[in-house]
């Protein structure tokens, strides 16, 4: 069975260009948690613990309510088929966040008026791609 992936390496996914906030702004929590939420939950103190796939895997698998110990199984057969990255998560279309993707592939959030953010931005080494518009 064919695996695909989501992870990138050494790539700055910037804010969408059409994004409505100024910094980065966390999800507002609603009864049923969005994947916003979820996706900031993971990301948020936990810089470069978790590569896109992790991230994404573990939210499906949160949203539907699949136990951990059938985790090894759900992942294959879940990347068995090609899935959306981050540059379509709401984090960087919605709400003003970047994700910096390491030499590892594991990834970090920052706020698009951190200092961080500008300085990966600035950093010629770093590759950059645009999330996907919100339209």
């Amino acid at each position: 069975m064919k695996t695909h992936t989501t992870n990138y390496f050494n790539t700055l996914i910037e804010m969408a260009e059409d994004t409505k906030v100024n910094c980065g702004t966390i999800p507002p929590a609603k009864d049923k948690k969005t994947v916003a939420e979820m996706q900031y939950e993971l990301l948020d103190g936990n810089p470069y613990k978790y590569s896109s796939d992790d991230v994404l895997f573990l939210v499906y698998a949160e949203r539907n309510n699949i136990p951990q110990d059938e985790y090894p199984e759900a992942r294959e057969q879940f990347f068995s088929k090609g899935q959306p990255c981050m540059r379509t998560s709401p984090l960087t279309k919605n709400y003003g966040f970047g994700i910096h993707s390491n030499g590892e592939g594991k990834i970090a959030l920052f706020g698009m008026e951190t200092k961080e953010y500008q300085q990966l931005l600035a950093d010629t080494t770093v590759k950059k791609i645009k999330a996907m518009k919100r339209a």
